[in-house]
């Protein structure tokens, strides 16, 4: 058994030894206990949030500059950026105008509420910074802005003569302006002339006029999405410095539409007519898109000439819609053929001139059997008693094969009576501000136009379809009342058949913006 010396050193592992404790000093200011060895300047957390400020690097107030002519805020040096209200652009725009924040982290930024018109933009700021090792202080605080007015270079040279950098012709030569009404609310709708400073109305079209040649470029891309056209593009030398070899020039872009419109008549040439399937050259053009689309009342065959197709072998119209004459349906009987929104239908058909003069009739075959009945209006072209000076026509008619494709007669679109009376619509249509140029004709320009604009309104009434592509507003109050007033006349008096459009359809112009502030069109 082994004995133990009690006098003899005991030695003790590490891990038996007590536990160090820390230092504890008082805090300077408050007398508070403290870990001294976690506070290098002997205060508590307490007297470090009353003493020390971590942002006293960064400034309370500063400056804003907006322009007031195109909305636009000032990021220095020299760019110009469109910021909404509350937005977090401008929430950027006014984190980059204080200095000294780059030295802090940032927890948090918003917006305090101000009053619309008091020029004041409040951000309430929540940064964090490290005062010591291991202490880390986070604060809140506010800064105000003052939003200054400054006119910003683009709005400045707008106001000067001869400022543009670059130009969009854009013609077509056709007898009405149907389809540059059509192609006006298509730029509203999707706002692509929102960086053009100057528009002017010429003859046979439109010319914009833009700052930057990109901006053009973008234009005329559009231009390209939605119509079939083609573009040329020149310049002009306007200065050169020989020292630092630079240039500045002057873009033109000559953009010319095709010479086809809804509802014209065309006649194809014959290749191109075998081309696309066989189909008779004599035919309706029934919508002008991104191409021409095109129908065979006879057959209700269609086919989209493109861009690409049309040009590399033109043809112009045989007879626009000023050359449509009002015929009566006396009898029609559906064939029983159906594609679409058409029907096929042959029609027994007179002159709304020959009824009661003589009892000349014409027989035809029609798309419109579904909209058209026995006593209708409709309008229509007359082949067999016109002449046309058209190569196209004329090789139809010198050809045997296709001399026998010709119709007496090709219905278009059913008429309807309207009454000559005021305007008794609910739905309007927005304008773009133009100025006339001086190529434009003055007398007698106003009622020809006025004329356009109505027909292009009726169009609108009675195509679905391309009441889709554009954006409809709803009549101002007083005008909705006077349409009331309008419409309780008509109800005593004769039945009103002519089309109407849904309210469903219309837009507010509240509606609208609340759409583009959330990225639509």
């Amino acid at each position: 058994m082994a004995s133990m010396d009690l006098d003899a050193p005991i030695s003790i592992a590490p891990s038996a030894r007590a536990p160090q404790t820390a230092a504890t000093i008082l805090c300077c200011n408050c007398g508070a206990p403290i870990d001294g060895a976690a506070s290098a300047n002997a205060l508590c957390y307490d007297c470090v949030k009353l003493t020390m400020d971590v942002s006293g690097g960064i400034q309370r107030e500063a400056t804003l500059h907006f322009c007031r002519d195109c909305e636009r805020w000032l990021l220095p040096p020299t760019s110009y950026i469109v910021a909404a209200p509350e937005s977090r652009e401008l929430l950027a725009l006014c984190l980059k105008k204080l200095r000294g924040l780059h030295k802090v982290r940032i927890i948090d930024a918003s917006f305090i509420w101000t009053e619309p018109h008091s020029r004041r933009i409040k951000v309430k700021l929540t940064i964090q910074d490290s005062v010591s090792e291991g202490v880390v202080l986070q604060q809140s605080f506010e800064i105000e802005y003052v939003v200054a007015y400054q006119q910003c270079p683009d709005c400045a040279k707008s106001y000067t003569a001869n400022t543009w950098r670059a130009c969009v012709q854009v013609r077509q030569k056709v007898p009405h302006k149907r389809t540059f009404l059509y192609l006006e609310q298509l730029i509203l709708k999707h706002g692509a002339h929102k960086d053009s400073i100057n528009i002017k109305e010429v003859k046979d079209g439109l010319d914009f006029y833009f700052a930057a040649r990109n901006q053009a470029t973008a234009f005329v891309d559009f231009l390209t999405s939605v119509a079939p056209v083609k573009s040329k593009k020149s310049q002009e030398l306007i200065s050169m410095d020989i020292h630092t070899s630079t240039k500045s020039y002057k873009f033109s872009y000559s953009v010319e539409l095709v010479p086809i419109c809804k509802d014209d008549l065309v006649a194809l040439p014959i290749k191109l007519a075998q081309q696309i399937g066989n189909m008779n050259p004599i035919a309706l053009c029934y919508r002008v898109g991104t191409a021409i689309n095109l129908l065979d009342p006879s057959t209700l065959q269609t086919h989209d000439v493109s861009t690409p197709i049309y040009w590399r072998a033109p043809f112009s119209c045989l007879a626009d819609v000023k050359e449509l004459v009002e015929f009566v349906v006396l009898d029609i009987d559906l064939v029983g053929v159906e594609k679409g929104r058409w029907a096929l239908a042959e029609a027994t058909i007179a002159r709304a001139s020959d009824l009661g003069q003589n009892d000349k009739t014409f027989f035809t075959r029609t798309h419109l059997g579904n909209v058209l009945h026995p006593g209708d209006s409709v309008m229509g072209y007359v082949l067999s008693e016109s002449n046309f000076n058209n190569p196209q026509y004329d090789a139809l008619e010198n050809s045997s094969t296709y001399s026998s494709y010709i119709p007496d007669v090709m219905l278009v679109k059913k008429f309807y009576a309207r009454k000559k009376k005021p305007k008794n619509r609910n739905w309007r249509l927005k304008r773009m501000n133009k100025e006339e140029g001086d190529l434009l004709p003055k007398k007698g320009d106003q009622e020809k136009m006025d004329k356009d604009y109505e027909m292009f309104l009726r169009d609108v009434e009675e195509d679905t379809e391309l009441r889709q592509t554009l954006a409809l507003y709803k009549a101002q109050q007083a005008q909705k009342d006077a349409d009331a007033m309008s419409m309780a006349e008509t109800s005593d008096g004769e039945e009103d058949n002519t089309p109407q459009i849904d309210m469903d359809e219309l837009l507010d112009e509240f509606d609208e913006l609340k759409v583009n502030d959330a990225g639509g069109s």
